[in-house]
Formats: structure tokens, sequence, C-alpha cells
């Protein structure tokens, strides 16, 4: 079917190059038009083609589609206002129901009237920048700089877009005076004043030198880099995670399924002008060192030591080529974290510690009943494909937790606690399978495609590998695979989920179409490669009927969390698929006992969570950060910021890190033996109030035992996913 329409594009476009076929402009052949507005039309064409056929959503290419699109190529283009005026967004605002048009007719226009328009507002800032840099700024006043562009307007004119670019400078120049202080201790005997303009002499040059090789970098931006965000801005207006790739990103997109991680191993994602990390790689060395974590805001990038290149507004590609680098070297990365804090964060490159990416467990007391439980923590649903594929039994979590069980089991263990917090997901097959640990045979998920086609996944294997009291970690960034399992052991009333009030909420299948196969005759050879598009073509369902997308998977019991007030998961992203529903499957829920209703596990570990200096702390904490965050206005006083900063770093205590786990595991990757990186493990979950609470609440339930599976079948009604 793909072939078919593959070879009806190709044909088209063909005769419309020699002819001027029918829906297609006729002029697309004049050697007027260059070899880029060519490639853009045959772009065009293909994507909207492919989109039309294979989306999920099957949204209709319309004005309401090209508002989303226009949105989000502005917020590429500029998301930080720091240079278009208002002038030029009324240039640009008629293209915001045109995009569909465009892409319609592949006379594409807007991508170029964007280039002309903001290539020559970079070189005007260019010069502002200069001159305001080579003049002593004020840094003791009373002014300050907003930071959230959501509260700002274009600036009006370009007076007013100087003055914007002078507040911006002097926050700059103040960060790196307070930089330049650190490493200047020994100033005694100078003059103060003489000192100080000294020392702001000296930022004024390291800022201007930053900001020279950032305005130089951004006039590198071709023609081609400007259709690439408009054809990515259409693609992400279907849903989040459908994405043009053009040629150079596939290929990393490649690089990083292929597993090649050395560097810092982070995911990372262009996000309305910045570069933000999605997912840490268990065993990587950002995961080793600590201190890098999801939803951070990359604002430069530092070789060890020397200056560090900003990469705001910046591409992807060029973001990901200055964080990459021969293992042992050093980068530093200037972040801003999500309580809009900022940090220097120091990560030497390595490879992936491929025993920090597999299942561990370990045993752990509760000292209210004097019984061992099991803890076991799955860093993601890993699975050796390439091993498979070759016919040799590649390693997989399946195995993995099949194997802890029976070694947990024989150590005589009361219940179990899996931990999936930060489990961004993995190979479906193991997401059904490890749930097949933990049920009878039965439905573990449903996935829709974009034909409206339902497909059961079940566990088909009779019996399961443990039968007693479970429990399971999440918090916001489990993920995907991690949902489906979670999900389907809280629709079983298996175990009790315990965390975050929700999970991530990703709940869809993307894949990636290589668009060169979709125009394979030769005339159009010259216009490749073309690069491919992302697209969504599935979704899950909970076998009660609910989707795992927008929504997530709601903890039975809610834990508090120090990011609580974080707006992460797919319900807070723009254009994200929404929750809805499916026929609910048959399935034999698992009988619970009646005395031990969650409410009342709910009420001791309320009182215990109450009790704890250390969820205290936590809870402290969250207020903290949301203050902070919701403080987006910063100071333009060296004074005052200084001790803002100094204030800050007090407070940076908090031992249970972003995500409610101790830092110790991080150390523990940096000791020498394995012996000695998993003691140092397991004394950090012995310290981990998370994990600890949920010995606790398993505890909860003896003498009581859990009953096994019911002989009566139920069907569960199609209800949210709770």
């Amino acid at each position: 079917m793909r072939t078919i329409s593959s070879l009806t594009v190709s044909l088209l476009l063909t005769f419309s190059l020699l002819l001027g076929a029918a829906g297609l402009p006729a002029a697309w052949g004049s050697l007027e038009v260059t070899q880029e507005n060519n490639r853009a039309k045959l772009l065009s064409y293909v994507l909207r083609q492919q989109l039309d056929q294979h989306h999920y959503s099957h949204k209709v290419i319309d004005d309401e589609l090209s508002k989303a699109a226009f949105v989000l190529f502005l917020k590429q283009l500029d998301f930080q206002k720091r240079f278009l005026i208002a002038q030029d967004v009324d240039q640009l605002q008629p293209f915001a129901t045109r995009i569909d048009n465009e892409m319609a007719r592949g006379q594409i226009e807007l991508p170029k009237l964007a280039e002309t328009l903001l290539e020559t507002r970079i070189k005007q800032v260019r010069q502002v920048a200069t001159e305001i840099l080579t003049h002593e700024l004020q840094i003791d006043g009373k002014e300050t700089l907003e930071t959230d562009p959501e509260k700002l307007d274009w600036c009006q004119s370009l007076p007013e877009l100087k003055v914007r670019w002078r507040k911006i400078l002097t926050y700059q120049v103040i960060n790196t005076m307070l930089v330049l202080e650190d490493e200047q201790k020994d100033t005694k005997g100078s003059d103060p004043a003489k000192a100080l303009k000294s020392l702001q002499e000296k930022a004024r040059g390291k800022v201007a030198k930053r900001f020279d090789h950032f305005f130089e970098r951004l006039l590198k931006d071709t023609l081609r880099d400007y259709y690439d965000r408009y054809f990515n801005a259409v693609t992400r207006a279907y849903d989040p995670h459908t994405t043009y790739l053009p040629p150079q990103q596939k290929e990393d997109f490649e690089i990083g399924m292929r597993g090649s991680l050395e560097g810092i191993g982070a995911t990372l994602r262009e996000e309305d002008g910045f570069i933000k990390v999605v997912r840490i790689i268990p065993g990587s060395a950002s995961s080793r060192q600590g201190e890098l974590e999801a939803e951070d805001i990359i604002l430069a990038v530092a070789q060890g030591k020397e200056e560090p290149v900003d990469v705001t507004d910046t591409r992807l590609r060029d973001a990901v080529e200055l964080i990459r680098g021969p293992k042992g070297t050093e980068v530093r990365l200037t972040v801003k974290k999500a309580d809009s804090t900022r940090k220097v964060i120091p990560i030497i490159r390595d490879v992936v510690e491929i025993e920090e990416t597999f299942v561990k467990s370990m045993l752990l007391s509760d000292p209210a009943t004097g019984r061992n439980f099991g803890y076991l923590k799955i860093p993601s649903f890993y699975r050796d494909f390439s091993s498979s594929f070759m016919g040799r039994g590649g390693r997989n979590v399946t195995s993995d937790v099949a194997a802890a069980l029976k070694d947990l089991k024989g150590q005589g263990i009361s219940g179990l606690i899996i931990d999936l917090r930060n489990n961004g997901g993995g190979a479906l097959k193991d997401a059904v399978n490890v749930s097949g640990l933990f049920i009878d045979k039965g439905p573990v998920v449903q996935v829709k495609s974009s034909s409206g086609d339902v497909q059961v996944l079940r566990d088909s294997d009779s019996g399961v590998a443990y039968d007693g009291p479970l429990a399971v970690l999440v918090n916001r960034f489990s993920a995907s695979a991690s949902e489906i399992f979670a999900a389907a052991l809280q629709d079983y009333h298996r175990a009790y989920i315990i965390g975050s009030d929700h999970t991530y909420g990703k709940g869809t299948v993307q894949t990636i179409l290589d668009l060169d196969r979709s125009v394979p005759l030769k005339g159009m050879d010259i216009y490749k490669p073309l690069g491919a598009l992302k697209i969504t073509t599935q979704k899950f369902y909970r076998v009660s009927g609910g989707s795992t997308q927008y929504k997530g998977v709601e903890a039975d019991l809610i834990m508090p969390d120090r990011m609580r007030y974080l707006k992460s998961g797919e319900k807070y992203i723009d254009y994200s698929l929404p929750w809805d529903t499916v026929q609910a499957t048959s399935y034999q829920p698992w009988e619970t006992v009646e005395d031990l209703h969650v409410d009342v596990l709910k009420n001791k570990s309320s009182q215990r969570v109450a009790a704890s200096d250390k969820f205290q702390e936590i809870i402290e904490s969250s207020e903290k950060a949301k203050q902070r965050q919701e403080e987006t206005q910063v100071t333009l006083n060296l004074e005052t910021l200084r001790q803002e900063q100094k204030s800050n770093a007090d407070s940076e205590t908090d031992p249970l890190g972003f995500h409610g786990e101790s830092d110790d595991e991080d150390s523990a990757s940096n000791m020498k033996t394995e012996q000695d990186r998993r003691r140092l493990w397991q004394e950090s979950v012995r310290k981990d109030p998370f994990a600890l609470e949920a010995v606790s609440i398993l505890g909860d339930l003896f003498p009581a035992v859990i009953a096994k599976p019911s002989l009566q079948s139920a069907t569960s009604g199609a209800t949210s996913a709770n």
C-alpha cells in the first residue's frame, strides 16, 4: 500500500516538473525557481501525503492546523522575543491561516520572509550588543529583567529592543562577574572601586566574545534551515512526537537508536528556542554525575575551562555537536533548573556503564513487622534486539526480572516493591511479558492503530512468577512501557501504585518513515536526502478501556513530591493527543482483602508521612521551589544577585535529589569495583524514604494475606485511569 502511494507521489511530481500538473504550480520547473524552493515543494507534497495516510489522528491540514503550525514556527524563530519586533510579527501574521494553502500548492513563502526579517534583526542586534558592551554598565540600580518570554510583549521599536538587550547583557555581565569573583579569591589590598571596575571590564569582554560567537552561529542558518523549521512546525501541530527530521537530525536519531551513547548520555529536544533535557540514560555519564535532570534547560555549553557558548535559539544539532566529545573530556553545562535557579554542571564524557542499566534487587526490612520485602529496580524495559535478530539470546528485562524474583523468593520475602521511577519505557514486548510475571494469562494492553483497528496484547502463559503483595513506585518521569505495566497491574488490582500524583502520560507509538523512499524515481535524486518523518501511528489503552495517553497512571497512594509544581507530562505539552477510551476488554482481576481497603492504607501512610522529617523536608523544598519558579523577574543589582545566589546555594541541601532518590547511587557508579558500587547502591536504597514508605505500606497488609485471583471473570468499564 505504501509503495503504491509513494509511486503515485513520484509520478505526480515528475509530471508537474515537466508539464505543470493539476494541483501543483506550473512554475515548478521554471529556471527562476531555485533548487531549494523545488526541494521544499517536493517535501511539502511528500509530507502532506504521509501525514494524511499514516498519522493516528487523521487531522486535516486546514486553517486550525495552520494556526497551530504558525504559533510553533514563530516560537522556533524567536521564542524569547529578543530579535523580532511587533511590525515584523505583523508582517508574518497573515501566514497564520495560509500554511495549509502553502502545503497544498507547494508554494512555500513563509520561511523566506522569516529568514529575511530575522537575519536583518540579528545583524542590528549584534551592532547594538557590541555598542552596549563597550560602555560601563550600571550594576547597582533597581532594574529587573523578565525571564519568562510568555510574560513579555514584542518590542514596539528598535529603541525598545535596545533597552531589552541592555538588560539582557547587564544580567549576563553581573553573572559573569560573580563567576570571576569565585575564581579570583585573593583581592586583598586592592582598591574596591578599581577592582570592581576592572572586574566588570573583564566580564564585559567575556560576554562580548560569547555573544559574538552566538550571533555568528545564528547568521549561519541557511534558507534550508528555515524550511526545516517550517516543516517541523507543521508536523508538530499534529502532536508533539510527530516531527520532521532533516537528514543530519535523522542520522543523529539513528545513532541514538543504535545505542552509540558516548558523551553525556542524555536525551535532548529543541523546544521553543531552548534545548531541554528529556531523559537521563541509566548508567551514563550524566546519571553518574547526578546533577543534570529531566526538564533542565541547557543555556550554554563550555569545553572544560573554555568560555561557554550560548545555545539558546540554536538548532538541536548545533547544541549536540558542542555537547558531544571524546570519552574522558569535560563538558560544562550551564542549565536553568525547573525551579528557575541556574547551575553550572561539569560532566566527564563517557560511555554508558552497561551494568547500571540492568535490573537490580535487594532485601529491605520492615521494623514494624520484622518481615523482609524484596526491592527490584527496573531502569528501563530493555531488550537486545540485535542479538535476537542474529539468532543469539540477547539480554532482556523480562528474563532479568524473572531471575531476580526467583532469588528474592528464595530469601523468603513477604512482599515486593518494583521501582519504576524515571523509567522512560522501552520494548512493548517486555512491558507485556513482565506484566505476565505477576498476573495469570490475560490481556495486558490494547493498541489502536491509525486505521481504527484495536489489537489486544496478551500474556499467554498460565501461572505467575510471584503472587505475593506488590507495590509499584512511580514518578512523573515514568513513561510509555512503564505506564503500560503500572496500568495493567492497577487494573488487575494486582499492585498498589505509589508515588507522584500521575505518571508522564506518553501513550503513543511512533514510526520512522524514510522520505527518500517516497520519491523513488531517478528524476528526484537531485533533491535527496530528504530526511525522515517520525510520525505517531498508534495509541495505547488500558484493559479497562482508558488510554495511558495524556493522563498517565494516577497513583493509589500519592507521596510528597519535591517537583509536584512542575508542569511535566503530556497534559502540559502543546497539541498533545487527548485522553479517550476504547471498549474495555474482558479480564480477571485479583481479589483484594476487604478489611484493608486502599483508604485504610492511605490513612496509615499519611500519618507516617506527617511524622517523617525527611518527607517534611521534601514538602518544604517543594514550596520553596514553587516560589522560585514563580519569581521570573531577576535583579540587575550585583549585590542583590550575589545574596540571592548564596541563599539558593545554601538551600540546595536536599539529600533526596530531584526525583526523591539519594545521590549516593551516583557516587556508587564511580567506585572501582562492582562490589563497592552495589554496596553503596544498597545503602542509598535503605535511606530512600519512598522505598521505606513502600515497605511500611506493604507491612500494613499483615497479618492479612493477599488472596489468589477470583474464578469469576470480570469486565471493567471504560473509566479514567484511576
